[in-house]
């Protein structure tokens, strides 16, 4: 048997932490749960026309979702989406929400994470607000 020859100094490179992604996902368009998959709800109501048991989630934490208030005043309009982003991020700063965000980068550590969301436009929704703070926070 040939073992290869190494530099004395050469350290095998091992990440300290597997970071896994973090996914958006309809809903309405859900095709299911994967084996390593941790689903969350985010979006503060429940979604339209779905039952309990129809939503395939791990967990519903209302606290990482906009406010009420914010939610009303941005009413899913791309123009005001740049000011919604930064008044969410402003929220998420805040208790009880920076604890799910805490969580919800532990969960990524050994699983991947599914944002659910009910929302028609993803691109300009909160679920991408949250995936972006959840992933520059876990990559820092």
């Amino acid at each position: 048997m040939v073992v290869p020859r190494r530099h004395p100094f050469q350290v095998d490179c091992v990440p300290l932490v597997t970071r896994h992604t973090v996914n958006i996902t309809r809903v309405y368009g859900d095709s299911g749960r994967r084996d390593d998959d941790y689903r969350v709800l985010v979006d503060r109501l429940w979604p339209r026309g779905q039952t309990k048991d129809a939503v395939d989630i791990d967990e519903w934490p209302k606290d990482a979702a906009p406010s009420t208030e914010l939610r009303r005043w941005y009413g899913h309009d791309p123009e005001h989406f740049t000011e919604f982003a930064h008044r969410y991020r402003a929220e998420l700063a805040l208790e009880p929400g920076a604890e799910v965000l805490r969580r919800l980068r532990e969960v990524r550590k050994s699983q991947r994470l599914v944002l659910l969301t009910a929302t028609h436009d993803v691109e300009h929704s909160a679920a991408t607000v949250l995936r972006e703070v959840i992933e520059a926070a876990s990559d820092s």
